[in-house]
């Protein structure tokens, strides 16, 4: 009998565990946003956590936001989106995936991708290629 009341408290506090867990999983917060790393005019959400530093390949800088409870199929949430338009970026409509977009102002173009838990930050870099000739006397 009393196996049978200990197996019981051990079941309860098991289940009581799995409901906590559940529970625990927080939807990000849309309310403040401060300047990406990389571009100071683009809005990030304050609470999404980064590196310190901007990661460079030949043709973007990005910067990956780690941002717990962002879901991929979802898309890019709304608040979000109106933070973005707030701050004066113009979204263009040319793709078709929700859990993208290309953002511009002032002549400056900013890619988002919003991924399960994450999302990316990346700024095309300008080709700036001069061909210098050699000068004769």
């Amino acid at each position: 009998m009393k196996q049978l009341k200990i197996f019981k408290l051990i079941m309860i506090s098991c289940i009581l565990t799995l409901i906590l867990a559940g529970c625990g999983a927080k939807e990000p917060k849309w309310d403040t946003f401060e300047g990406a790393l990389n571009e100071k005019s683009f809005p990030v959400p304050h609470e999404a956590n980064s590196p310190d530093q901007t990661t460079t390949n030949v043709a973007m800088d990005y910067v990956r936001y780690s941002l717990p409870g962002l879901k991929e199929k979802n898309g890019i949430p709304d608040p979000y989106l109106e933070a973005i338009k707030a701050w004066g970026w113009t979204e263009q409509e040319d793709d078709d995936s929700d859990s993208s977009g290309v953002f511009l102002k002032d002549g400056l173009t900013v890619h988002l991708t919003v991924h399960d838990d994450y999302f990316v930050v990346m700024i095309p870099k300008e080709k700036k290629t001069s061909i210098k000739g050699l000068k004769t006397k």
